[in-house]
């Protein structure tokens, strides 16, 4: 039985980390003409506190926030006139900073502006809304500019500013000094920690919740910095959402202990954060911080959780833990808890809850996904050993369902533990009609990567129960290559740093020039010539006798998006030799490439010109740079 074509999307799914939101504005009004000059004030601006419990931005003043940050980000980066021109559009946020917050345009406004703030001025803008921070918080717009000013915090917190203060700069109004950065975080936390259902429970609160976790414990996670990219600075803002890794910084040992404090509110009401949609997102996120500050604190947070879920009414089937991993809302939080667990606890885990039940949990719809998080986890042989022998009978079944991560994250886990390859790629093999006859096996990348069938992918038609028929080369090489998608790619990363990825790389030397041509410069597919130039099984021989292929393909790489990375990454570890051949062939074409907005990169990368007009130096310039990367590689390894 053929296994049709499978989407990428259906197998796997991202931590939510929150809700989507615009971009944070980039300012549509034109600057005034001398930029050196900040714009002048929004008329008939009141002093006096907004009556309505929704003040209202008149379009002035909003035009008046849209012109001073499009001066700020056009204007020199530093001097004494940028310094104050900050400081006087600040002075303006504070005045109106709850209109501004409010307004659907003047926060995407000011999310930007508090990029730019210093200590003091975001101190006295955050004051200005802590009076109202249950309806800021609790608002669509003003949460994301109470996470913008919380996500300054690893730029100003203990900046030189704060432990140098004049004490002519404290506040002489009629509030009294001001209060420091961590003073005002303290307090924040401890409003929330005295109405924490509430904060979780609320889907724009909830938001300030997850944020204050990752602060008080001094690590951002990923997904909170890509959504906030808007109001980073403008090397953070080039940075690739998917390069992005969680960020450790530096803070007091107050916050670590109100991060204690708030993580104690979820045991008070455990039921409530395992079964509630928006509260449970808290949890998680609170599980991985604590994973990273707190383990102790993370290990007991995760046997409240499987304490309560294994009392539950127990289910038919077994485990009560069971009816939870079929849960949509609670088997997310079941996820993180798996990814978390040390070692120990997740083998008990398995015996006393997953054992003897990973066929079904792999084959339903919720539950497969939990499922991968627990193959994600595994690290020693002794767990690994037991899910094989329980999971590997049904792998053909899985792919067949449409659940790939499954398999994946199988293969994963043999990769990582080091055990079970051989075994694990010949079911592999056998799931996608490959094995028998063997000459079939030298198709096993195309198929892997598009996850298809051999039947399915070369469309034939075969009867159930006829003999598989031999491999037809010539049918093979005029097919063009499938579309490649992430877990076949996936699929083929883990299989390449097996220790013995002989096979794969027999397949992958199989494919004729356009079709190598066609995975390089795929998405998805780009990410395997990676592996093949970074796998330490891969010999340098294995590796040339692939990339050889590519030969004659140079040019239409250079001129594509992810096909130009693998030719920069092919270049990087290319011998002179290699080199000489990869610029003869690209200076044929020399034109195309400066006219092209990826070839002319990779033209100035080989440093083309100098190849074509002073060949000697060229080679001078390249063998000094192989000696530096021989040199480097020699420390390395030391």
């Amino acid at each position: 039985m053929g296994l049709g074509p499978r989407s990428p999307h259906k197998a796997g799914r991202r931590f939510p980390a929150g809700g989507k939101r615009g971009r944070g504005a980039k300012g549509s009004g034109r600057p005034p003409p001398d930029r050196r000059r900040p714009p002048c004030p929004p008329p008939d601006r009141s002093s006096e506190p907004a009556l309505d419990a929704h003040p209202h931005l008149s379009p002035e003043a909003l035009g008046y926030f849209r012109r001073a940050l499009s001066a700020l980000k056009e204007g020199p980066e530093t001097g004494e006139e940028r310094e104050l021109m900050v400081h006087n559009v600040l002075k303006e946020v504070e005045a109106q900073a709850l209109a501004l917050a409010t307004n659907r345009t003047g926060s995407e406004i000011m999310q930007e502006l508090l990029g730019f703030s210093p200590l003091k001025p975001l101190c006295r803008v955050w004051a200005a809304l802590r009076s109202s921070l249950r309806f800021v918080a609790c608002h669509r717009c003003g949460v994301h500019v109470l996470q913008s000013a919380l996500l300054q915090l690893p730029r100003l917190l203990g900046s030189p500013a704060e432990k140098e203060e004049d004490v002519e700069e404290e506040e002489n109004g009629k509030d009294g000094p001001l209060e420091t950065l961590e003073e005002l975080v303290l307090g924040l936390a401890s409003e929330v920690c005295d109405d924490f259902l509430f904060y979780c429970g609320d889907t724009h609160g909830s938001f300030v919740v997850r944020t204050l976790l990752q602060v008080l414990g001094g690590t951002l996670l990923e997904s909170e910095r890509a959504r906030h990219r808007g109001s980073q600075s403008p090397d953070a803002q080039r940075a690739p959402a998917r390069e992005c890794k969680p960020t450790d910084f530096e803070v007091p040992e107050t916050f670590l202990n109100r991060l204690q404090d708030l993580s104690s509110c979820f045991l008070k009401d455990i039921a409530v954060f395992i079964t509630d949609k928006i509260s449970s997102f808290c949890l998680q996120v609170a599980l991985q911080i604590l994973h990273r500050k707190l383990p102790q604190f993370c290990a007991h947070l995760c046997s409240a959780v499987i304490s309560y879920l294994s009392s539950r009414n127990s289910s038919a089937d077994g485990s009560p833990l069971l009816l939870f991993l079929r849960d949509q809302t609670s088997s997310r939080l079941l996820e993180q808890v798996l990814l978390v667990l040390e070692p120990l606890r997740l083998q008990s885990l398995f015996e006393d809850h997953f054992q003897g039940q990973l066929q079904a949990l792999a084959a339903h719809p919720i539950a497969n996904f939990p499922l991968q998080r627990l193959l994600d986890a595994i690290t020693t042989p002794e767990l690994l050993s037991p899910v094989f022998e329980e999971l590997s009978p049904a792998l053909e079944a899985v792919l067949a369902q449409g659940h790939p991560g499954v398999v994946i994250a199988l293969v994963g886990a043999c990769r990582r533990v080091g055990a079970h390859q051989a075994q694990v790629l010949q079911l592999l093999l056998e799931a996608f009609h490959c094995a028998e006859p063997s000459s079939r096996q030298v198709a096993c990348v195309p198929l892997f990567a598009t996850l298809m069938a051999y039947e399915v992918y070369y469309g034939l038609l075969e009867e159930e129960g006829a003999v598989p028929a031999e491999h037809q080369v010539d049918m093979a090489t005029a097919r063009a290559l499938g579309d490649v998608t992430v877990l076949g790619s996936l699929l083929l990363q883990h299989l390449l740093h097996f220790s013995s990825p002989g096979i794969i790389l027999q397949s992958l030397g199989a494919l004729t020039g356009p079709q190598l041509l066609t995975l390089a410069q795929s998405p998805a597919g780009s990410h395997v010539l990676d592996a093949i130039l970074t796998s330490p099984s891969v010999t340098r021989k294995q590796r040339r006798r692939v990339l050889k292929t590519l030969k004659g393909q140079y040019v239409a790489l250079a001129c594509s998006r992810h096909g130009s990375r693998v030719l920069d990454a092919i270049w990087s570890g290319a011998a002179l030799g290699a080199r000489k051949e990869i610029a003869a062939e690209l200076g044929e074409q020399n034109q195309e490439l400066i006219r092209d907005p990826f070839g002319h990169h990779v033209a100035r990368n080989v440093a083309l010109t100098t190849f074509l007009k002073r060949r000697e130096a060229w080679e001078q310039q390249q063998g000094a740079v192989a000696k530096r990367r021989r040199a480097l590689n020699s420390i390395l390894e030391d």
